[in-house]
């Protein structure tokens, strides 16, 4: 999806269902080249592959983590901006990747890809651990554009 949003020409290939089903699995292989696919996508991993999309606009992503009480500064100002950033969460450890696509004064419009719906997650519930509404409650770390912003 971010991606998608990055990117027009690869935004139209995705109307292909035949490749948009291997172009996931490809996705998945780049992510995670060195990292048990079963475990996941790394934080670096998801930077890394949404870098390839926003390098026409001259932007890498980075990653940080998560903190308790996070004042998501750096989060609002990306997605402000228009950048799309990863958010990974989890309970005990780190499960599901979700995407912060847009934001309206501290409400995040967040696309959660399991529904493929976008929901409305407050900064207050990241920064608090009460992300329910996404199926997890807590965030381990962001996906986030390191320049040009």
């Amino acid at each position: 999806m971010a991606g998608a949003l990055l990117d027009p020409d690869y935004r139209a290939r995705l109307a292909n269902p035949g490749w948009s089903d291997a172009e996931q699995g490809r996705v998945h292989a780049a992510a995670n080249r060195l990292w048990p696919r079963a475990l996941g996508t790394t934080p670096w991993g998801l930077a890394k592959v949404v870098s390839l999309r926003s390098a026409r606009h001259r932007v890498r992503y980075g990653w940080r983590l998560a903190r308790p009480g996070d004042a998501l500064v750096d989060v609002l100002r990306a997605v402000r901006a228009g950048w799309p950033v990863g958010m990974l969460i989890g309970t005990a450890i780190p499960r599901h990747w979700v995407l912060l696509v847009d934001c309206d004064g501290a409400v995040f419009d967040c696309y959660e890809p399991s529904s493929g719906e976008v929901r409305r997650v407050p900064a207050t519930a990241i920064a608090g651990a009460r992300l329910g509404i996404l199926g997890f409650p807590r965030a381990f770390a962001f996906a986030i554009p390191r320049s040009n912003i």
